[in-house]
């Protein structure tokens, strides 16, 4: 079943990726051919994608309402990949696995910020379980800007035993709890085979996800409120790992 994925960024980065087919570009009637837009018909042009211009009602529907930015794409359904195509991608390029598990995380704008972040950092894949968590939907695309399309995610039937499989494969399993008795996650050399955990919005981690995992970290606070925001802690313990490896993968540091 076709999907329709919706602003800028979403729609550009689905067709530079290659990821899905992509069946159609449509753009609202009477929006001018300049700037991102004229950058998104060019390249759907290039690739072949058939346009058409519609009415804002008509996307304002595809969209559920959400902010299109005038610009649809109908495109097929996410491939999601399987833990292998992860474990496959780290060995290709020479790196220790490193891996983001999202524990029932159900806000798209939360899962699409981590997804952003976990491909600016070089995360070789993502796992969510395949029943009550949020799927790769359109509004996890946007608030990805897109980037999701570039990233392996694998849903799972249970989240516990796939991190028990990753363990077999010497890859640490690593919380990430807001509790001040916890060590802080500088205390903790993350140059290892990571799996990264993440508990849902307000519940936190499952207690046999948290039994499941090796340690448990947290982030260092000074002021006033005890906790972060999922995305946002999330987002500083990727890119803390990332520093961990040395950057590794980026050409700004030189060897």
């Amino acid at each position: 079943m076709a999907e329709f994925l919706y602003g800028h960024w979403a729609v550009m980065e689905t067709l530079r990726s290659g990821k899905r087919s992509v069946e159609q570009l449509l753009i609202g009637e009477n929006i001018e051919e300049k700037g991102m837009i004229a950058e998104i018909i060019t390249l759907a042009k290039n690739k072949g994608v058939k346009i058409q211009r519609t009415q804002r009602r008509i996307l304002d529907d595809l969209s559920n309402g959400a902010n299109h930015q005038n610009t649809v794409v109908r495109v097929s359904p996410y491939p999601y990949s399987d833990t292998e195509d992860i474990l496959s991608l780290a060995q290709a390029r020479g790196e220790k696995p490193f891996i983001l598990i999202l524990d029932l995380l159900k806000d798209p704008q939360n899962v699409g910020v981590l997804l952003r972040v976990a491909e600016s950092v070089g995360v070789h894949g993502i796992l969510i379980q395949e029943r009550r968590s949020v799927a790769v939907t359109p509004s996890v695309v946007n608030a990805s800007s897109g980037a999701v399309e570039y990233l392996h995610v694998a849903q799972v039937n249970n989240l516990v035993n796939a991190m028990k499989d990753l363990k077999e494969e010497n890859i640490w399993m690593v919380g990430l709890e807001a509790d001040p008795n916890i060590a802080p996650i500088d205390k903790t050399d993350l140059n290892i085979g990571l799996g990264l955990v993440l508990g849902s919005e307000g519940e936190g981690m499952r207690r046999l996800v948290r039994d499941t995992c090796d340690m448990m970290l947290s982030l260092p606070m000074r002021g006033h409120l005890a906790s972060l925001n999922v995305a946002t802690a999330g987002s500083i313990a990727l890119y803390s790992a990332w520093q961990a490896r040395g950057w590794e993968g980026w050409s700004g540091i030189k060897k």
